[in-house]
C-alpha cells in the first residue's frame, strides 16, 4: 500500500478546521440532496436524470470547500450548468453504478473493492468538465492505485461516530456527513499530490522517444 497521504488525524482535523462557519451550509446541502434524491428514487429515470448531476454538485461544494474559494449552497447544482456536464455526470452515475453492480454479483468484497476504485472519479471530473466520463473512471482507477486500503481505513475510521449517531436516532448524521465529506475531499486533494510526481515521470520518459524518433529521421 502506497503511504504518500498524510495521517487520517490529520486529514480529520483539517476537515474540522474548514468545516469551522460552514457546518450550517454544509448541513444544508446535504439535506437538499437528501430531499432531491428521496424524490428521483421514484422511478429509476429520474434517479439517473437528477442524482448524476446532483452529486456534481456535492463534489464540488466540498472540494471548494477544501480549496477555501468560498462555496455556496447554489454549488450543489452547478452540475446543471450545461447540457453536456449534465449528460456525462449522468453516464459517469450510470457506468459506476453498473460496474459496483456487476462486481458485487460475484460477491460483496469484490463489489466494496469496485466503489473504493471508482470513488474519485466525480472529483475527476468535477476538476475536468471537458472530459469524458470513462477516462474520469479510468484516472480515478490509476489514482486509487495502492490507496484503495487506506480510504476503506479511513471510511472505517469513523465507525464509533457512526455508532454514536445511531444512539441520536440518526440526527446525529446531520453533522457525521459533512465530516467525512470533507474529509474525503482532503484525502482526494492528498491523493492529487501523491500522484502528480508519477504523471510527471511518465510525461517525461515520452519526450526522449519523440526526440530520438526526430533523430532518425533526420
Amino acid at each position: 500500500m502506497s503511504t504518500g497521504i498524510i495521517s487520517f488525524s490529520k486529514l480529520k482535523l483539517d476537515a474540522k478546521t474548514k468545516l469551522t462557519g460552514n457546518w450550517t451550509n454544509a448541513i444544508i446541502v446535504n439535506l437538499l440532496y437528501i430531499i432531491v434524491a428521496g424524490s428521483a428514487s421514484s422511478t429509476y429515470l429520474l434517479s439517473f436524470i437528477f442524482l448524476g448531476p446532483v452529486l456534481l454538485g456535492i463534489y464540488n461544494y466540498y472540494v471548494k470547500l477544501v480549496r477555501k474559494e468560498n462555496p455556496s449552497i447554489e454549488n450543489l447544482f452547478d452540475g446543471f450548468k450545461s447540457l453536456k456536464l449534465i449528460i456525462k455526470s449522468i453516464i459517469l452515475f450510470f457506468a459506476i453504478s453498473l460496474f459496483i453492480l456487476l462486481w458485487s454479483l460475484l460477491f460483496i468484497i469484490p463489489g466494496i473493492i469496485a466503489s473504493l476504485r471508482y470513488s474519485m472519479a466525480f472529483f475527476i471530473l468535477n476538476d475536468n468538465p471537458s472530459m469524458e466520463s470513462i477516462k474520469a473512471i479510468e484516472l480515478s482507477k490509476k489514482m486509487m492505485h495502492g490507496y484503495k486500503v487506506k480510504l476503506f481505513l479511513l471510511y472505517f475510521s469513523f465507525i464509533g461516530w457512526f455508532f454514536l449517531c445511531l444512539l441520536t436516532a440518526g440526527i446525529g448524521f446531520i453533522w457525521l456527513i459533512p465530516y467525512i465529506e470533507t474529509t474525503v475531499a482532503n484525502f482526494y486533494m492528498e491523493l492529487k499530490k501523491a500522484s502528480a510526481p508519477s504523471r510527471e515521470k511518465a510525461s517525461r520518459k515520452k519526450v526522449p522517444l519523440a526526440v530520438s524518433k526526430k533523430t532518425k529521421k533526420k
